[in-house]
């Protein structure tokens, strides 16, 4: 029995074998094929998994910018608003000053128009007039002290040398009793605001009298003086020209001398 079963065994062509083995060398190959193509098919999914996540969160990085970028836009247009409202107040609060800003100081010259017309009125109910200078210098200086606590400040240029920062040369006067570029006579007095120059005294400049020049000789002031002309014949109206060669032709007179 022995014999027979390895009899059999031997009875297996080469052929057989050969087929056997590459049915087996396939199933391996397929098997591998396989699991390399679950491999690919994971690696695809994992891959495309990443994407998806990328996406996302380019997605959500788009919202939170987009976010971001209204909410400056916002914060831009009201700071654009605030500032077109600081500029409309500016510019109400500037016309209010040019309007309104003298209003201190015009109330303060009040008093002075109140006093020049107590003075007017004193004058006409007295009729004494004489007392009205009074009242006018007392007026003066109230207006002279209101105008200083504004910082308006007269200054005089008498006695001083002409200076063209401060003064206005309005012509120039001989005078032999002061120094030449000296102030002679103060026209008007200047003012200034604080330290700015409001307006420049007004002045005459004096300057060295002209030397008087000696009287011109007459060179004929020795020459004989010239005869009369004789008379003209009577009856005789022509004209005697002094040059003969401008003397027209003698021209006979009707009722002359015949």
């Amino acid at each position: 029995m022995g014999s027979e079963t390895g009899k059999f065994s031997t009875d297996i062509g080469a052929d057989v074998i050969a087929a056997a083995l590459e049915s087996v060398e396939k199933q391996r190959e397929a098997a591998t094929g396989e699991s390399a193509a679950v491999t690919v098919e994971d690696a695809a999914a994992e891959e495309l998994a990443a994407l998806r996540a990328r996406v996302e969160a380019l997605e959500a990085r788009e919202r939170e910018l987009s976010a971001q970028v209204d909410q400056e836009r916002e914060r831009t247009l009201r700071a654009m608003a605030d500032l077109d409202n600081a500029r409309k107040r500016a510019q109400r609060e500037r016309e209010e000053v040019v309007r309104y800003g003298l209003e201190r100081v015009l109330k303060e010259l009040l008093p002075v128009i109140d006093n020049l017309d107590r003075a007017l009125d004193l004058g006409e109910r007295s009729g004494k007039w004489e007392g009205l200078a009074e009242g006018v210098k007392m007026t003066r200086k109230l207006l002279e002290d209101t105008l200083a606590k504004q910082g308006l400040k007269a200054f005089s240029a008498r006695g001083q040398a002409f200076d063209p920062r401060v003064h206005e040369a309005m012509g120039h006067e001989e005078r032999e009793d002061l120094a030449p570029n000296m102030v002679s006579t103060e026209v008007l007095r200047g003012f200034t605001l604080h330290d700015r120059l409001v307006r420049p005294a007004l002045v005459m400049v004096a300057r060295q009298p002209a030397p008087a020049s000696p009287p011109a000789a007459s060179a004929d002031a020795n020459a004989p003086s010239p005869e009369p002309a004789a008379p003209a014949p009577s009856g005789d109206t022509r004209t005697d020209v002094a040059d003969p060669s401008l003397a027209s032709p003698e021209t006979e007179v009707p009722g002359g001398n015949s």
